[in-house]
């Protein structure tokens, strides 16, 4: 099971920044002597993948994006861990059809986004296999998102930050086989196609006999690449307090 990190982006909503927006610190975790540091954002979407089976994570970032493979390389599942290259800002699609060099034929797919913190931990585990699957949120404000329109669990459409959003359920996070993954490359190749967003390429795969599943089955959904967002993630994670 490969998981993909597009890491590439240039997170132009929290600039400027010393580091990748990849590394904000949110929350602490504890290494293998038991020492609490800082938890990179990142991690939440790496430890998901983990948990769900991924036994490779592809990690797709762009030139000036040094930052973030030493800081994986101290990681315990390091060894699981590549990189491939982005040269330039292209849009999520281009990042994520970037990790197919590594991808195996016979294997599932999982992608979310680095710079977002989501619960439940074992959201990747009720997507169906199989099947282009999307794990679904309720969100305040879903126009912010691509919100996903179901019919008996069955997506309709997707809708990429739409100004009145028919739902508030976004996709923050999805699975594939590889098969699919290669097909959506393939419509994405197409002469005047190269979606940026993966919202309306799937749209399109949908409107030519394709399918998705969405579960809405995500509890709370945190996009750390905003300010608010961020003060909200570092608000949700903060320890309770002990009375004396």
């Amino acid at each position: 099971m490969l998981g993909i990190v597009p890491a590439a982006g240039a997170g132009s909503r929290l600039q400027p920044l010393a580091f990748s927006k990849e590394m904000l610190p949110v929350g602490s975790t504890f290494d293998e002597h038991g020492v609490e540091r800082p938890k990179a954002v990142s991690e939440f979407l790496v430890e998901r993948m983990l948990q769900a089976g991924a036994d490779r994570i592809c990690f797709v970032i762009s030139p000036e994006k040094t930052d973030i493979i030493p800081y994986y390389a101290r990681h315990s599942a390091s060894r699981r861990f590549c990189y491939v290259v982005q040269e330039r800002p292209s849009g999520l699609c281009d990042a994520l059809f970037r990790a197919m060099q590594v991808m195996r034929d016979d294997e599932e797919v999982l992608i979310g986004l680095p710079d977002t913190v989501w619960f439940p931990l074992g959201g990747f585990s009720l997507l169906p296999e199989h099947e282009l699957s999307f794990l679904l949120f309720p969100v305040d404000e879903p126009r912010r998102f691509d919100a996903v329109l179901t019919v008996d669990g069955v997506v309709t459409e997707i809708q990429v930050k739409a100004e009145h959003p028919g739902t508030n359920w976004v996709w923050g996070a999805f699975r594939m086989p590889a098969s699919t993954f290669r097909a959506l490359h393939t419509l994405w190749s197409e002469p005047d196609r190269g979606d940026e967003y993966v919202g309306t390429l799937v749209n399109a795969y949908l409107r030519r006999g394709g399918r998705a599943v969405g579960v809405q089955a995500g509890e709370r959904y945190y996009d750390v690449g905003t300010v608010d967002g961020y003060r909200a993630a570092i608000h949700a994670l903060r320890p309770p307090l002990v009375s004396a």
